[in-house]
């Protein structure tokens, strides 16, 4: 276990910070989950909850090793819980001016000695740090979904990130059974900046005509993906992917980042893909 991370905080309990906290908790850390909706914060637990009895009766883990991961993990109703926690990780919306205030508040309630994460897949780990008194103690933690199949975690150090950080969160990634890789502190990271132009070129192609069911049978069959573009835009959420787009787009300033008129479309219609019910396909 990494000596300096005994206790980790996280916030948000969508899917992304409910997939980390039951990676945290299953893997030998005191764990805790807040969300401002209680609402989110009961289903994201619960969600955990099924997610470890699935485990156990598919015989991947024992029912010992879920119930000692559920006692891990609790559930606190505000940040000033967060005061024991030696790293915190942020998994809220994607949203620059939101996850900044909220550093903003955790800056003034939390030890100095505590480490401040962001899941965050394309905003500025530099950026997220000046709101802070603690730059050199802000890094990047972009877990894939879903956290807990996922192998790879994109660390990113912003322009002040210590080595000692650094070091601190490859040792808890190595604990959490993950592979790390480092990522330049610029808009997308790696995976990102490769897979949503894919994705973006898959709309184009169904703009222009092509059946999204060829379009995905096309990759899957072609290059061996597990899953279509289209499919995974759907499962990633239309809305997070226009959103990664503008922002390639906006800070590397390049076209081939610009995106499609049809996924604009699909967004303002309100198809977000999976959680919407609809987007490249229909999940009635």
């Amino acid at each position: 276990m990494s000596d300096a991370i005994k206790r980790i905080g996280v916030i948000g309990a969508g899917q992304m910070g409910a997939g980390i906290a039951q990676v945290s908790a299953m893997t030998g850390f005191e764990t805790k989950l807040f969300d401002t909706s209680e609402d989110a914060l009961r289903r994201g637990y619960k969600g955990i909850e099924s997610q470890l009895n699935r485990l156990v009766e598919k015989e991947k883990i024992s029912a010992e090793k879920a119930n000692d991961s559920l006692a891990r993990l609790s559930q606190v109703n505000g940040l000033k819980d967060f005061q024991d926690c030696d790293l915190i990780i942020e998994a809220i919306i994607e949203n620059v001016e939101i996850k900044c205030d909220l550093f903003k508040e955790l800056d003034t309630l939390i030890p100095e000695n505590t480490i401040f994460a962001s899941n965050t897949s394309s905003i500025s780990i530099t950026r997220l740090a000046a709101s802070t008194t603690r730059p050199e103690k802000m890094i990047g933690m972009h877990f894939m979904n879903p956290v807990p199949v996922m192998k790879l975690v994109e660390l990113i150090r912003g322009l002040q990130t210590s080595d000692e950080t650094y070091n601190t969160i490859c040792s808890v990634v190595e604990q959490m059974g993950k592979t790390s890789v480092l990522a330049v502190d610029m808009p997308g990271f790696i995976v990102n900046r490769i897979l949503c132009p894919m994705i973006n070129e898959a709309i184009y192609l169904l703009q222009e005509g092509v059946k999204a069911e060829d379009i995905d049978n096309a990759m899957k069959l072609g290059t061996n993906q597990p899953m279509g573009p289209l499919t995974l835009a759907d499962f990633v959420g239309l809305d997070t992917l226009l959103y990664i787009l503008r922002i390639l787009h906006r800070e590397l300033g390049e076209d081939k980042y610009r995106p499609c008129p049809l996924l604009v479309k699909y967004v303002e219609a309100g198809w977000y893909g999976r959680k919407s019910g609809r987007g490249f396909y229909s999940y009635s």
